[in-house]
């Protein structure tokens, strides 16, 4: 699945709390991809920043599952989990046994991860945090493979709590 695709099943909750981390913790970021996928969508940068906040974030949602937006969407996603989710990340890396730096960051992705270690830990990570950001991480984190893990894909394609969509 790639990010626009994400972005067309996630819940508008979501989306909006990753945009406001980013006017709260990293307002560069955010000004640097408003401005990008307002050129994208040929329109000044100015008029999408006139609007009031939630019309920024639904403008925001709406060009994101745009496929001409893909590379700017996945790269938000990534710098959303990295900064405003790393608990969920090392736990992750953690339960998997995949080395990291403390923060999430791996240097040296595995050929493969034992699928009894990934029920376990997203089990783990159910219990903590929000299913769809779960999901989301794991859809992200299969991104960074191609093909992705045959174990975690079949996980994904399986388990209804890993599903973007709100029912």
């Amino acid at each position: 699945m790639q990010a626009y695709q994400i972005y067309q099943q996630l819940p508008s909750e979501i989306v909006n709390e990753m945009l406001q981390f980013f006017r709260d913790e990293e307002r560069d970021l955010y000004k640097s991809a408003l401005t990008s996928l307002a050129q994208d969508r040929k329109l000044r940068p100015v008029f999408i920043q006139k609007k009031p906040l939630p019309a920024q974030f639904e403008w925001f949602h709406k060009s994101l599952k745009v496929k001409s937006c893909n590379m700017i969407g996945e790269h938000l996603l990534q710098m959303w989990l990295m900064k405003g989710k790393q608990a969920l990340l090392t736990s992750f890396c953690d339960g998997v046994g995949i080395e990291h730096d403390g923060e999430g960051s791996v240097d040296e992705l595995p050929e493969t991860i034992d699928a009894s270690k990934l029920k376990t830990t997203v089990d783990q990570l159910l219990e903590k945090e929000h299913s769809i950001v779960v999901a989301l991480y794991l859809q992200v984190f299969n991104m960074q493979q191609t093909g992705g893990w045959d174990s975690l894909t079949e996980l994904l394609a399986q388990d209804e709590r890993l599903k973007l969509e709100v029912a």
